[in-house]
């Protein structure tokens, strides 16, 4: 328990910004080119289908129902997941309203629920499995579903587009 409270001090969140490095280790590094990015990659057929929150939750609405998971960008950024903290069915959720959190190898982050609503279902299967949030984090990994009690919250969170704009303004 105390890792844990320690873990979540440590990195409440994803940094802005990574760590500067001296001169010198920024010469010895080699930097990633955008193209062996994969943080913006997203199922084409899911592309349209998903929102996402400054904070790397996404959500799909399919008949009403809510899907929310956390995004490549996230679950790049934590690393292998080994535990998911998630809320119970029942609990009604404020948007922006933490309901859970990830912890994996390096690091712990919270959870935020991108729109108010009720927890209809949470994936079970993260239970025995948490690296399904890294294998498949848009399908299989994803976290919980909920009613949604404000549709017009929907406009106030990001399409893919501007999901990526937005990453990319995080790297600069």
């Amino acid at each position: 328990m105390a890792m844990r409270v320690a873990l979540r001090c440590l990195s409440a969140n994803f940094p802005r910004r990574p760590p500067a490095l001296c001169s010198a280790a920024r010469t010895l590094l080699p930097r990633r080119s955008d193209s062996t990015r994969t943080h913006g990659t997203t199922p084409p057929a899911l592309a349209a289908a998903l929102k996402f929150t400054e904070k790397h939750e996404w959500v799909r609405v399919e008949s009403g129902t809510v899907t929310v998971g956390i995004s490549n960008y996230a679950q790049e950024a934590l690393g292998d997941v080994v535990y998911c903290g998630l809320p119970e069915v029942g609990q009604r959720l404020e948007q922006l309203e933490e309901f859970g959190a990830l912890e994996s190898v390096k690091a712990a982050s919270e959870l935020y629920s991108p729109l108010a609503g009720e927890v209809t279902e949470i994936n079970t299967a993260l239970a025995d499995n948490p690296g399904l949030v890294n294998k498949a984090c848009y399908e299989e990994g994803w976290l919980i579903k909920m009613t949604m009690e404000q549709p017009a919250e929907l406009d106030g969170l990001m399409d893919q587009a501007a999901y990526d704009t937005f990453i990319k303004s995080l790297e600069e």
